[in-house]
Parts: structure tokens; sequence; C-alpha cells
């Protein structure tokens, strides 16, 4: 096979990888997995050296830290960013009392969790809203206001907001652990200029 050939079955395998992760996390009632995850800690996110589990895919820290930020968006407000700028959001078929992923498999490809091995740092963002929650792979997921949070693999790029409703379930995380939504702006207005009265004609 050529070296042409190869690239090309590569790039649709990985279309489509992302293709089955999108319907995995969409409009089913059920959740995407249903082996139960470990306990929730339930408490403010705290550096844990040898905490098990890898760093998330934005691998924004030291040592493993987690960073987030926020960032207002002009559609939708105020919202939550890892510390490379990628936009987190929250998924409805997860729990936040107690916490609680339903994101797994090819899910997790399409949605990566935002995982931590070494506490979180934060800024614009309340130390008593963040925590962290097990995952069935061992690693630590962080969480706002008890929701998990992920990045989305189809934003190319920080700023990217192109996870916000989709399939109905998705949607970006605001500091306090609400689903950030589409913000109307209004149209600029326009002063018209007084009307001069020539010759008494302009009334």
């Amino acid at each position: 096979m050529s070296v042409l050939s190869t690239r090309t079955v590569v790039a649709v395998a990985m279309a489509g990888t992302l293709g089955l992760g999108l319907a995995a996390c969409g409009g089913s009632s059920k959740s995407s997995n249903n082996t139960p995850s470990p306990p929730a800690t339930g408490q403010p996110a705290q550096p844990a050296p040898g905490t098990p589990g890898t760093p998330g895919p934005s691998a924004n820290g030291t040592a493993g830290k987690a960073v987030l930020k926020t960032r207002t968006d002009a559609r939708l407000g105020l919202i939550v960013t890892d510390g490379n700028g990628f936009t987190l959001y929250r998924f409805d078929q997860d729990t936040a009392n107690p916490p609680k992923s339903n994101c797994y498999a090819e899910c997790a490809v399409a949605w990566p969790a935002e995982t931590t091995t070494g506490g979180v740092t934060l800024n614009g963002i309340s130390q008593s809203a963040v925590g962290t929650v097990g995952r069935t792979d061992g690693s630590t997921q962080v969480t706002i206001a008890g929701w998990p949070v992920y990045r989305f693999a189809a934003d190319a790029k920080p700023g990217d907001t192109n996870g916000q409703g989709v399939a109905g379930t998705w949607f970006a995380v605001t500091p306090d652990g609400t689903k950030a939504s589409v913000t109307t702006v209004p149209a600029p207005q326009t002063t018209k200029p007084p009307t001069t009265s020539g010759g008494g004609y302009g009334y």
C-alpha cells in the first residue's frame, strides 16, 4: 500500500471514531456506560501527588495539575476554559449530586475528560465550586459544582465552542457549573440627526 493510501485510511478511521463518539454521547436518555464510577470525593480539589491516573488532553498545568480559567465569549458570555484556552463542557447525562461521569468508551474519545493528578489551579473561579470525581479508569476528573467537565475533540483551537448544544446534552460550563446559553446581543442603536426645518416645512 502506498504512503498516500495509508494516510487516507488513517484519516477515515479517525473521522469514524469521532462520529461514533458523538453518537454514543447523543440524545439517548440512557447513559453511555452502565458501569458505576467510583464514589465522588465531594471535596474541593486539592493537590494530591501520587493520585492514580494521567493528565487530561489539555495537559495545561505542571506535574499533572489542571488549570481552569474564565473567558468571555461573544455568544455565550462567561465560560470556563482549560489552561490552554480550550472550552470546557458539561454533559446532561452526568450527575452532580453525587458527581458521576457517564461518558466512557467512544464518548470519551469525542469528549476527553479534564483530569488532574496534582490538584487544580484556578483563575476567576471560586475554589468552593471546584472538586474532583474518580473515573472507572482510575483517573481523577475535575468537577464544577459537582458536574464533571470535558474538552471537545472537534474544537480545533482555543476559543472554539463547537460543542455547545451538541445532541441537546452538551453545553459550555460557566464558573458556577450552570449551562452556558446563547445570549442575544442587541442591535446597535443609531441616532438620527435632528431634522432641520426649512422655511417652515419641517413639521
